[in-house]
This record gives C-alpha cells, sequence and structure tokens, in this order.
C-alpha cells in the first residue's frame, strides 16, 4: 500500500472522528433541553401572531433534529429485535454508568456501533479498490482494522464519559460530605441537605443527589433510593457512603458523626490518589522523554562532532 492510500485512510478517519464528535455534542445538547423543540416553535408563532401549520413549524427545525436523529432512534427499534437481551442490559447499564450522555436507548447504541463499522470499512474498501498498486494481505488488514475501529470508536468514547463522570464525582464526594456535615449538625434533615448540595454545585454528584431526592419525593423509600444512586455512579466510595448511611439509619446513630467520618475517610482518599498519580508520572514521562527529547539532545550534541570527523576523513 502506498503513502497515497495511506493519507487518504488517515483523512477518512479524521472525518469520521469529527463527524462523530459532533453528533455527540448535537445529542447531548438534545438531551439537555427539557422543552420539547416542537412545542416551543409554535409557542413563538403564537406569541408573535402568526398562523403557521405544523408541517411549517416542524421544517423550522435544524437538519439534524428533524432527519438524523428520527433515523437513529428508527434504526434502534429495528436493531433491538435482533439484539440479545444480555447485550441490551450491558448496554443499558453503561449508558446509566455515563449519565445517559446522549438521548438514546442501548439498542439504538448497539445499531450506530454497527453502522459506523460498516461506513468505515466500506470507505476502505472502496478506497483500496482504487488503489493502483494492491495487495491482498495489506489491504485486508487495512480494511479489518478500520471496521473494527468503526465499531470501537462509540464504546471507546463511552468509556472516557463513564471514566470522567465517575473522576467527577469523587473528586466532588469531600467537599459535599463537609457541606452535608454541616447542614445536618445546623439541624436540617438528611434529605434537605441533599437538596441544598444539589442547589450549590452544579456537577455529576448534585445531579445524582437531585434525582434522589425527586425520587424520594414520588414516594421511594430512601433506602432503595440511596442504593439505586450508588448503582448509577458506580463508585466504591459512594456504595460505602450509601452503607454507612443505611447502616446508621437502621441502628440510630449519630447522622452528623457518620457524615464527618466518611468525609475523612474521602479526603484521606483524594490524597492517596494524588500520591498514586504523582508516583506515576516518572514511568509515564519516559515514553516522551526516551522518542522525543533524547534524539533531539542526541542530534544537538553529536552533529558538529560527526560534522568534523566526516570533514577530517575527506
Amino acid at each position: 500500500m502506498n503513502l497515497t492510500l495511506i493519507l487518504v485512510i488517515a483523512g477518512i478517519l479524521l472525518v469520521l472522528f469529527i463527524v462523530v464528535g459532533v453528533v455527540s455534542v448535537n445529542l447531548r445538547r438534545n438531551a439537555e433541553e427539557e422543552e420539547d423543540p416542537l412545542q416551543a416553535r409554535l409557542a413563538e408563532y403564537l406569541q408573535s401572531g402568526e398562523v403557521a401549520s405544523l408541517e411549517e413549524i416542524e421544517l423550522s427545525q435544524p437538519f439534524f433534529e428533524r432527519v438524523v436523529v428520527p433515523i437513529i432512534r428508527k434504526i434502534g427499534e429495528i436493531s433491538a429485535r435482533f439484539t440479545p437481551q444480555k447485550a441490551i442490559q450491558d448496554t443499558a447499564r453503561r449508558l446509566e454508568l455515563a449519565g445517559n450522555p446522549w438521548p438514546i436507548d442501548a439498542a439504538t447504541f448497539l445499531a450506530i456501533r454497527f453502522i459506523l463499522a460498516v461506513a468505515l470499512g466500506g470507505l476502505v474498501t472502496a478506497v483500496v479498490l482504487l488503489s493502483p498498486a494492491p495487495s491482498f494481505s495489506d489491504n485486508a488488514l487495512y480494511i479489518f482494522g478500520a471496521t473494527f475501529g468503526g465499531f470501537y470508536l462509540p464504546h471507546l468514547m463511552l468509556s472516557n464519559k463513564i471514566t470522567s463522570r465517575q473522576k467527577e464525582v469523587r473528586k466532588a464526594m469531600p467537599d459535599a460530605l463537609d457541606l452535608l456535615t454541616i447542614c445536618v449538625e445546623a439541624g436540617l434533615g438528611f434529605e434537605a441537605a441533599m437538596s441544598k448540595v444539589s442547589e450549590k454545585w452544579d456537577n455529576q454528584l448534585s445531579l445524582a443527589f437531585a434525582r434522589t431526592i425527586r425520587e424520594i419525593q414520588l414516594g421511594k423509600p430512601r433506602r432503595d433510593a440511596m442504593r439505586d444512586m450508588a448503582e448509577r455512579l458506580g463508585v466504591a466510595e459512594m456504595t460505602s457512603f450509601v452503607a454507612a448511611v443505611i447502616q446508621s439509619e437502621q441502628l440510630g446513630v449519630s447522622m452528623a458523626k457518620i457524615l464527618r467520618i466518611q468525609s475523612d475517610q474521602m479526603r484521606i482518599k483524594r490524597r492517596q490518589r494524588a500520591e498514586e498519580e504523582a508516583h506515576k508520572a516518572p514511568v509515564k514521562m519516559v515514553i516522551p522523554m526516551a522518542f522525543l527529547m533524547f534524539p533531539t539532545i542526541l542530534i544537538i550534541i553529536l552533529t558538529p562532532a560527526v560534522m568534523q570527523i566526516m570533514n577530517s576523513l575527506g
């Protein structure tokens, strides 16, 4: 495979990454909008006094919301009939751990993975067929790599979402528990203290607290709501915190004392994680130093000596 074909494949991969990033941003933006865009545009028309049909209002929506999102959802509905239930449940679990960053279900997510694999594999296959000097072994390797990359890319993005969400929750837990302790010691109930935390901050932990409060207000027992919150986050620190809260409720132990002990433990664990990352830094610096810094230093130091030797040898 020549250099031109490699550059074309690299360009296709770059375009694919850009398209997937734009689509994920648009899906995230649509998920964060609580109001229906069709209803919002209908209200705008009513306020302006213009009489418009539903078809005109729908056509005023962006192309992505009007065409792309319904197609993706329809593909997800069709793929759900042929997808094993275990795979759908595992994917739904991972989407829940990531905080449902996109307004799609598990079946749609799996369908997107297969679509990207087929699309990228087809593009690379077309480029390979147009190559002036085809080689079966190399071309098969590139086609397989492109197909696997298209199938693995959404999984990688979802894993990054899960990791970043859990890291944000771990980072915010000590401060949140401090505020919980202060509110409980001031006389507030545990649920009111959680509401204060959800009002003060805007992060994944505050969103989890707000959802738990809504579930409790809708009638779910606090014990079950707290356990469901720990399962949705998938953080070991949150699981131990929920277990301690439930145990203090059952045994009648002071909630403020439990919260203070948990806060101290969270800070110790956060400091230990920071020290662990600091110890990993020298190992991570070996690769850039070996492949970027050392060759540059050798070139700068040895080039004058090599030139003098070449001149002396004539």
